[in-house]
C-alpha cells in the first residue's frame, strides 16, 4: 500500500513561484497535473489574456508594467532633459546646483526609505514620489524664462526627497515580486518600458530643435515633459499594495504583517548586522550614477550642438533598451546555475569597463579642455560633420548608454538574487539609491566647481574599476542557486502558509511535499 501510495505522487515543480511540490498524477498516464489555485473574488483577480499570457491587475508582472509606466512618464522624462545637457540649457550652473541638492537629499532620504516605504506600502510611497518631477521639470520652464536659479535648487532638492521614494517603492516591487528564475527578465521588462520613456522624451527635443544649433531648447520641450510627467505621478495613485499582490500559484510576496516604524528602522539595521559583507557592493551602488554628469555635460553638454546633442540623446536611452534586453536575458539563462551566471556576469562587468571606458580614454584625451569649450566663438559638434569628429563618438556615446544597463540591470539581478523578501529588498533598494545618489551629488559638485573633463573622466574610470574590485567576495562566495523560503522568513512576521498560498498550505498537510523556497532550476523533492 505504501509503494501504491508513493506512485500516485508525482513531483512538480511549479514554475511560477520558487516552489516545489508534489500533487497527485492523472489516473492512467505518466502525466503531471498542475492547476492553479483559485484567485480571490473582485475585479483585482480578475483575469485577461495579453498576447496569449493570461494577467490580472494585482498579478506582479502587471503591477512591474504599472510602475515601468510611472517611471517612463516621470524619471524617463528626467533623463531625457538631464541628457540634454544642463538641464536644455547653455549654461549649466543651474542645473549642476539643483543636481547637487537633489542627490544630497536624495542620499539621505533613500537611506531610510526602504523603512518607510515598508510602513506606508509602495501606491503610497510611489504616488508622492512622482510629485517631484513634476516640480523640476516646472522650474526648468520657469527658469527658460526668469532666471529663477533658487526655484531651480529647492526643485531638486525636493526632487531628492520624492526620487528617494519613488525608486526604493519600485526596486521593491522588481526585486521581490518575480520568482528567482524570472528576475533578470523582471528588470529587463522594467528597464526596457522605463528607458523607452527617455527615448520618447529625447525625440521631443529633437523635433523642436532640429533646425537649431545654438542656444537653449524651446518651451515646447518643457511643456511636453510636463504634460508627461504629471500623467505619471496621477499614474501612480493605482498602484496596489504588497499585500494584495498574488502569483499565479497564490502566493504572496513576504513582507511585515504588522509593520510599525520601531520595527522597520530595526529591520533596516538588521540588513546590514544580518549580513555584514553586503557592504562590499556599497561601492558598486556609490559608482552607478557617477558617470551621467561626464556623458551628459561634459561629453554631449560640451561638445555638441543642440540638436546634435537632443539626437546623441536618443541614441544613449535606445542603447540602454538593447542592453537591458540582452543582460537581463542572459542573467535568467536557464542552463547555467544562478551562482554560475553570477560570476560570469561579474566577468563581463569588467570587460566592458576596461574596453568601453578605455575606448572613451582615447576619445577624451584629444577633446578641447573645458576653458576651450566656454570660449566664446567656440564651434561645437555637428552631426553634419560625419566621419571622425562625429561618427565615432556618437557610437561611443551609445556604448555609455549600453554599459550603464549593464551596470543597472546586474546590481539590481545581485541584490535580488540575495534575498526574495520583500521588506528586505526594499532596504537594500534604499541602500542602492541613497549610496548612488551620494556618489552622483559629489559628480555633479566636480562639474559645477568646473573641475577639468580629464579629471572628471579618470575619477570616474577609476571609481567604477575599484568597486568592482572591492564586490568580488560578495559576488564569487554569496550568490548562491536559491534562497530557501525559512531563510526569507527570519526577517519577517510571516509564516511559510501565509505566503505559500492555498497550493503550499495544502502540501504542508502532507508528508510527501518539497521543500518551498526553491526555484524550479533547483527544487528536489524531500522524500
Amino acid at each position: 500500500m505504501a509503494d501504491e501510495k508513493q506512485s500516485a505522487i508525482a513531483p512538480a515543480v511549479d514554475a511560477t513561484h520558487n516552489e516545489a511540490r508534489e500533487v497527485p498524477s492523472k489516473p492512467g498516464s505518466h502525466q503531471d497535473i498542475s492547476i492553479p489555485p483559485p484567485r480571490p473574488p473582485g475585479w483585482m483577480y480578475k483575469g485577461f489574456k495579453v498576447f496569449g499570457h493570461e494577467l490580472w491587475y494585482a498579478s506582479p508582472l502587471f503591477q512591474l508594467l504599472l510602475v515601468a509606466v510611472v517611471c517612463f512618464m516621470c524619471p524617463g522624462m528626467f533623463n531625457a532633459l538631464s541628457g540634454l545637457g544642463g538641464g536644455g540649457q547653455v549654461d549649466h550652473s543651474a542645473q549642476d546646483d539643483a543636481n547637487t541638492a537633489l542627490y544630497s537629499t536624495f542620499a539621505v532620504v533613500a537611506f531610510f526609505s526602504g523603512s518607510i516605504a515598508n510602513k506606508l506600502g509602495v501606491r503610497l510611497t510611489l504616488s508622492f514620489g512622482g510629485l517631484g518631477y513634476v516640480i523640476y521639470i516646472a522650474s526648468f520652464f520657469s527658469y527658460n524664462h526668469n532666471q529663477n536659479h533658487g526655484f531651480v535648487v529647492f526643485a531638486g532638492a525636493f526632487l531628492g526627497v520624492c526620487a528617494g521614494l519613488l525608486w526604493t517603492a519600485q526596486g521593491t516591487i522588481m526585486m521581490s515580486y518575480p520568482t528567482e528564475d524570472m528576475k533578470g527578465r523582471y528588470i529587463s521588462w522594467f528597464w526596457i518600458i522605463f528607458n523607452l520613456g527617455a527615448v520618447i522624451g529625447s525625440l521631443i527635443p529633437l523635433g523642436q530643435n532640429i533646425n537649431k544649433v545654438a542656444g537653449p531648447v524651446t518651451d515646447g520641450t518643457y511643456i511636453g515633459f510636463l504634460v508627461l510627467t504629471l500623467i505619471g505621478a496621477i499614474l501612480a495613485l493605482m498602484i496596489c499594495d504588497v499585500d494584495k499582490v498574488q502569483r499565479e500559484d497564490g502566493s504572496k510576496v513576504i513582507m511585515m504583517k504588522n509593520p510599525s516604524w520601531i520595527t522597520e528602522f530595526k529591520g533596516l539595521f538588521e540588513t546590514i548586522t544580518s549580513a555584514p559583507w553586503v557592504v562590499l557592493l556599497f561601492p558598486m551602488f556609490f559608482a552607478s550614477n557617477t558617470f551621467y554628469t561626464y556623458q551628459s555635460n561634459n561629453m554631449n553638454g560640451s561638445q555638441f550642438n543642440t540638436r546634435t546633442r537632443a539626437l546623441n540623446n536618443t541614441l544613449y536611452w535606445l542603447a540602454q533598451i538593447f542592453g537591458a534586453i540582452i543582460v537581463g536575458y542572459a542573467l535568467d539563462f536557464a542552463g547555467a546555475r544562478r551562482s554560475v551566471r553570477a560570476k560570469s556576469s561579474f566577468v563581463m562587468l569588467i570587460v566592458l569597463t576596461m574596453a568601453i571606458w578605455g575606448g572613451g580614454y582615447a576619445w577624451q584625451k584629444d577633446q578641447p579642455t573645458r576653458e576651450e569649450t566656454a570660449e566664446e566663438g567656440f564651434v561645437m559638434v555637428d552631426w553634419t560633420d560625419g566621419g571622425k569628429k562625429y561618427v565615432g563618438p556618437m557610437f561611443l556615446y551609445m556604448f555609455y548608454g549600453f554599459y550603464d544597463a549593464a551596470w543597472q540591470t546586474c546590481i539590481y539581478w545581485y541584490m535580488g538574487a540575495l534575498s526574495n523578501s520583500g521588506r528586505k529588498a526594499a532596504n537594500l533598494a534604499g541602500f542602492y539609491k541613497g549610496l548612488q545618489s551620494a556618489g552622483a551629488a559629489v559628480f555633479w559638485r566636480l562639474d559645477g566647481l568646473k573641475k577639468p573633463f580629464d579629471t572628471i573622466f579618470g575619477a570616474t574610470w577609476g571609481l567604477l574599476g575599484g568597486a568592482l574590485l572591492i564586490a568580488a567576495p560578495v559576488i564569487w562566495m554569496k550568490i548562491q542557486d536559491t534562497v530557501a523560503l525559512e531563510e526569507d522568513l527570519k526577517f519577517s512576521d510571516e509564516t511559510a502558509a501565509e505566503v505559500a498560498g492555498a497550493e503550499g498550505a495544502a502540501g504542508q498537510a502532507q508528508p510527501e511535499t518539497v521543500a518551498v523556497g526553491a526555484s524550479s532550476e533547483t527544487a528536489k523533492a524531500v522524500v
